[in-house]
């Protein structure tokens, strides 16, 4: 009788939170990353060096690193409905308002603003699947939500290429523009619909019942009071633990590879296949996303159902230093386009793995402070990824990687016992 309200309750949950927060991830990754397509007329247009645009492309993480933290902090306070509405509101407005950009400074201030508005979004939604899921549904639920990522691009880069291909000079605007503006509205309209939408906590969903809500909440407070009296880990002073500091050296490397990848895999395509037209380069940049998207379900579903997570992190990472090897290999446009797929693959494959860690350890305040810090400080990598690439090749993506899996080897972090008893329910 519990196993089947235990399922019936998570299924329902999952159907009701998780479609809704992979369009909003979608919306926010498509918002963010769009300027990467951008990039194709922008950078001339605006007369900028590609040190200079690149550059303009980190700059989003000043903003985003400073904020991140009181940003999460402050969800836990206001709570998850109006601050993820007021986060994706303001990005919106500050997405589309990229179309006003004229030269170097103004291209910098909106990157930055961009970086201000969105921080805590990320970090925001993955402590709120932690007041939803335990802990050993969080991989697989994770995943889900995370293929947004691919998705955006999947979806965002043909219409990013419709857009760039045929509103070029429409109403005296580059198709650029066009595309800040475009992509920039339906953030702003569906942050609306989240304050209607969203539930904070299970003792407020009135749309499960009262057994099911019952259940949930005894379940969620279950698992919390056991990662306190394991872990001791619900102060921010939690934050400063060793094994935090690890997770945000590994994450790094996942930024650095991700977010040059955003910047540059257009281009890099466009090098390797001279003579197709901005919408066939936005198929072509959507074929990489749409493995991962296959990669990340994939590995989140076997992560969660053998309880492993270190070989899985260790292994996607692998995966797409072997693919950015390829890359920089690339004997032809064949070539170089697999291992665009595979590097994308195992970078995205990472993340739903990853992000059950903290988690596993981290409650209370700690919980909502440590899971912010290691995206903002870690997301430094966010910054110089781009740079990195430009400057230092394909070769250098590769070995970044590299010291990514390398250093899951250090990753140690016990269940909590009810996670343990429950793992063979």
């Amino acid at each position: 009788m519990t196993h089947d309200l235990e399922r019936s309750t998570l299924k329902k949950v999952a159907w009701r939170i998780v479609p809704f927060l992979c369009l909003l991830y979608l919306l926010n990754i498509l918002d963010r990353a769009n300027v990467g397509f951008a990039r194709l007329t922008m950078q001339e247009d605006l007369g900028l060096s590609q040190a200079t645009f690149d550059l303009g492309y980190g700059m989003f993480y000043l903003g985003y690193l400073l904020f991140e933290v009181p940003s999460n902090l402050l969800m836990t306070k206001v709570g998850a409905r109006r601050w993820i509405a007021r986060i994706m509101i303001s990005w919106g407005i500050i997405s589309a308002m990229t179309m006003l950009a004229r030269d170097q400074w103004t291209f910098y201030g909106m990157r930055i603003l961009l970086g201000v508005a969105e921080a805590g979004f990320f970090p925001g939604i993955i402590l709120y699947l932690s007041y939803w899921f335990p802990d050993r549904e969080r991989g697989k639920v994770t995943a889900f939500f995370m293929l947004a990522i691919g998705l955006a691009s999947v979806f965002g880069n043909p219409i990013s290429g419709l857009i760039m291909q045929y509103l070029d000079t429409v109403a005296g605007l580059h198709g650029w523009q066009w595309l800040f503006l475009l992509e920039g509205i339906p953030s702003m309209l569906i942050g609306f619909v989240v304050l209607w939408y969203l539930t904070d906590h299970p003792h407020e969903a009135h749309w499960l019942t009262d057994e099911e809500r019952n259940w949930l909440m005894n379940r969620m407070q279950q698992e919390e009071d056991d990662r306190r009296r394991v872990h001791q880990a619900d102060r921010l002073g939690a934050m400063l633990q060793r094994r935090v500091w690890l997770l945000i050296a590994i994450y790094f490397t996942v930024a650095v590879g991700a977010n040059a990848g955003g910047a540059y895999f257009p281009t890099l395509i466009k090098e390797q296949f001279t003579d197709f037209n901005k919408f066939q380069i936005g198929l072509l940049s959507a074929l990489p996303h749409l493995c991962a998207v296959v990669a990340m379900s994939l590995v989140g579903i076997s992560s969660d159902r053998t309880g492993e997570r270190r070989a899985h992190l260790a292994g996607s990472a692998i995966v797409a230093a072997g693919g950015w090897s390829l890359v920089a290999w690339g004997p032809s446009p064949i070539v170089a386009m697999v291992g665009l797929c595979l590097a994308q693959a195992g970078m995205m494959s990472m993340l739903p793995v990853f992000w059950t860690l903290p988690s596993a350890f981290l409650t209370g305040a700690a919980a909502a402070g440590g899971i912010a810090l290691i995206n903002s400080v870690a997301n430094i990598g966010g910054f110089f990824g781009a740079t990195i690439l430009g400057q230092f090749g394909l070769w250098s993506m590769a070995g970044i990687l590299l010291a990514g899996a390398a250093m899951t080897s250090f990753v140690s972090i016990s269940h909590t016992s009810s996670s343990k008893t429950n793992q063979h329910d």
